[in-house]
C-alpha cells in the first residue's frame, strides 16, 4: 500500500537559468523546494544575468541534445516520483515539441499529474521571443496544459486582441486557455493597484495589491511556481490565489524597500510559507458559457 510519503511530489521545471539573479529556474526552483517539493531543473538556456541588466553570453543547448535530455527524463526509472511539470521561458522553438512529449509521457503514466504552462513570450512592449516560439507555445503547449499563467500582455497576443479591462480579460481567458488560467498584471478595482485574475470552470477571482514602481524581474516565474505549490498542497482555488499573491507581493515589497535589483528570495523565504501581506480577494461574476460549444 502506498503511503503519503510514497506519493509523487517532484516537479520538473523547464525554464531559463541565470548565473546572477532570481528569474526563471532560479526563482521557481527556490520557491518549490522551500515549500517542500523536490525539483528536477531543466535549463532551456543559460545567461550571465537577466537581459534587462544588459547583454551577456547566451548559451542555448542544441535542439538534438535538448530533445535527448528530455527523452532521458521520459524514460527515467524515477519518473514515478514526478507529480507536475512547470514550463517557463524556452530558448528555442524546437524545444516546444520536447516539452510536449515529456508532458504526454508523464500524464500517460500518471493521469493525475499537473502541467502548468507559463507562456513567457512578451510584456507591455510586445513579443520578446520569436514568432515561431510564441506560436509553438500557443498551439502545442497551451492545449495540453491544466493551468496557464500568462501576464495580461501575453494573453492579448494569444487572444489576438487588446484587453483593456477585467471583463475582456475574463472572456479571453475562457476562450484561449485551459480550464484554469491565472492572468497576472491585470487591471484592479482599487486605484493604484494591480491584480491577478484566476479563472476556473466555476469561479472568477481577483486578488489585488498596490502597485510598486520599477519592480525587479522574476515575478511571473515566482507566481507560477508558488501557485503550483499551493495547488499541489491541496488549497482551494481562492485560497491558492490569495496566498500566492500575498507571498509574491510581500517579497516584492521587501525587495523594493531594500533597493535591490533582483528579488531577494533567500532573505524572504519565510514569505513563501507564511505571508503576512494583506491582499484583497474579490469574487467576480463568472460568465455563463458552455465552453464545449
Amino acid at each position: 500500500m502506498n503511503t503519503e510519503a510514497d506519493a509523487p511530489r517532484a516537479v520538473i521545471v523547464v525554464s531559463s537559468h541565470v548565473v546572477r539573479g532570481s528569474v526563471g529556474n532560479r526563482a521557481a526552483v527556490f520557491a518549490l523546494e522551500t515549500l517542500g517539493f523536490p525539483v528536477w531543473a531543466v535549463p532551456t538556456l543559460t545567461l550571465a544575468w537577466h537581459p534587462g541588466h544588459g547583454p551577456s553570453t547566451r548559451i542555448v543547448p542544441p535542439p538534438d541534445a535538448f530533445a535527448a535530455l528530455m527523452s532521458d527524463l521520459e524514460n527515467s526509472p524515477w519518473l514515478g516520483e514526478v507529480t507536475a511539470v512547470l514550463s517557463g521561458y524556452l530558448g528555442d522553438a524546437a524545444q516546444v515539441s520536447a516539452v510536449a512529449s515529456l508532458v504526454r509521457t508523464l500524464k500517460a503514466r500518471n493521469p493525475r499529474a499537473t502541467y502548468i504552462c507559463d507562456p513567457v513570450i512578451g510584456d507591455v512592449g510586445g513579443l520578446y521571443v520569436t514568432q515561431a516560439l510564441a506560436t509553438g507555445i500557443r498551439d502545442e503547449l497551451l492545449p495540453i496544459a491544466d493551468i496557464a499563467t500568462p501576464n495580461r500582455y501575453e494573453l492579448e497576443w494569444l487572444a489576438g486582441a487588446k484587453l483593456p479591462d477585467i471583463r475582456s480579460i475574463i472572456s479571453a481567458a475562457l476562450d484561449t486557455g485551459p480550464n484554469n488560467m491565472l492572468v497576472t498584471s491585470a487591471p484592479a478595482m482599487m486605484a493604484g493597484s494591480t491584480g491577478n485574475i484566476l479563472l476556473t470552470p466555476n469561479e472568477a477571482l481577483l486578488a489585488e495589491h498596490r502597485i510598486i514602481d520599477r519592480p525587479p524581474n522574476g515575478l511571473g516565474d515566482l507566481t507560477a511556481a508558488v501557485f503550483l505549490a499551493r495547488c499541489l498542497a491541496g488549497q482551494s482555488a481562492s485560497k491558492a490565489l490569495q496566498t500566492t499573491t500575498a507571498s509574491v507581493f510581500e517579497i516584492l515589497a521587501r525587495t523594493a524597500k531594500r533597493g535591490a535589483d533582483e528579488l531577494t528570495l533567500e532573505t524572504d523565504a519565510a514569505s513563501l510559507s507564511h505571508p503576512m501581506a494583506m491582499v484583497q480577494l474579490k469574487h467576480l461574476l463568472h460568465p455563463s458559457r458552455d465552453r464545449r460549444a
